[in-house]
């Protein structure tokens, strides 16, 4: 009786996949063309609504800040985070947690063999360069500076400690590097590949437009063409917006700390300019040159260099490393479950200042 019920069960998943992989969405209309809301300019092809109004919307948040002093500015900035992660931690905390669960269902269910692009597509780049693009255009010089800095502030208390351990202690050691490997482990790959995997499907497989629009479709149907799916578009690229800048902003401050301790430059707000302003140079130039000239190039170069750092940390103390790896990973696995929940936690500062912030 038991295999019967698998079976069934296995079969209604099966005629499940293979409707969505039968099913096709049709973008193409009386009503709607694609592209018929793009305009071409200075060498771009652009949504005329979405461009215009997210361009404008960043450019009315720069001259209020500029019109405000930047003690002012800073302090509007401050009160507007924090109200949103007193109020609503509990969005990120659990939108985080179901994603990751929603992941590891699709992983390991029939539906997680679905291939992107069809059932013949070939893969553009090796496994090895994949990974490096993913590293670098994913986490970048966060994963480099925070993997050294976040385990040590946890571990001495600045700004509070995880779970509200005792500091200088095996304990407090034990749960700062688990801590770290937390907001850098499962939770954060889940949010980056939940979202990738939605538009990826939905424009690779169903021919949708690379666009977060199209990942509301099956909800919203054609409304997405729509005044709606504009509003989608430009909440999105807002959000992307301020993501890359709190990013930009802090890894300007902590490569000009380090230019500083190194070399004996001033840290000063020019310095962190002009180190933002070459990063933004590189990122232009990477993407003018295209994913294989560009990105990829990049990407492999800054795999290759952060192996090298490794390696170099390794041979100056091996032990350190493995310790620190294995208490890392043993931290981990004890403290996901009470590190994923919001509510019951005297660590309320930490929990709000990491793993909210980031999430």
């Amino acid at each position: 009786m038991g295999l019967l019920i698998r079976y069934s069960l296995f079969d209604k998943v099966s005629l499940l996949i293979m409707k969505f992989k039968s099913k096709k969405y049709s973008i193409e209309s009386t009503d709607y063309q694609v592209g018929q809301d793009n305009i071409f300019k200075w060498g771009m092809d652009v949504h005329n609504t979405v461009f215009s109004v997210s361009v404008g919307l960043s450019i009315l948040f720069i001259v209020a800040l500029l019109v405000f002093s930047p003690a002012d500015a800073k302090a509007a900035i401050d009160s507007v985070k924090g109200a949103a992660l007193s109020h609503f931690d509990f969005v990120f905390m659990w939108t985080a947690n179901i994603m990751l669960i929603f992941a590891i269902g699709i992983a390991f269910s029939p539906l997680g063999k679905i291939r992107l692009g069809g059932d013949n597509a070939k893969t553009d780049y090796s496994t090895i360069s994949w990974v490096s693009m993913l590293f670098a255009a994913g986490m970048g010089i966060g994963l480099i500076f925070w993997g050294v800095a976040e385990p040590t502030a946890f571990y001495t208390d600045w700004f509070g400690t995880p779970l509200d351990v005792a500091p200088f202690t095996p304990e407090g050691r034990e749960l700062a590097l688990g801590a770290s490997v937390f907001h850098w482990g499962f939770h954060a790959w889940a949010i980056y590949g939940m979202t990738a995997l939605s538009l990826a499907y939905f424009v690779y497989n169903k021919g949708l437009p690379l666009s977060m629009r199209s990942v509301f479709y099956p909800i919203l149907g054609d409304k997405v063409w729509g005044k709606t799916g504009d509003v989608i578009d430009i909440m999105a690229v807002l959000v992307i917006l301020f993501g890359l800048a709190t990013s930009l902003g802090l890894g300007g401050s902590q490569a000009a700390s380090g230019i500083s301790h190194v070399f004996g430059f001033e840290n000063s707000i020019f310095l962190q300019l002009t180190i933002i302003l070459v990063i933004m140079g590189l990122a232009i130039l990477s993407v003018v040159r295209g994913m294989d000239g560009g990105v990829k190039l990049l990407s492999n170069i800054n795999m290759v260099i952060a192996f090298i750092f490794l390696g170099f940390i390794s041979i100056l103390n091996f032990t350190t490393v493995l310790d620190s790896l294995v208490t890392g990973f043993v931290g981990y696995v004890k403290n996901i479950i009470p590190l994923s929940q919001n509510s019951g936690r005297e660590d309320t500062s930490w929990l709000h200042g990491w793993t909210v912030f980031y999430w």
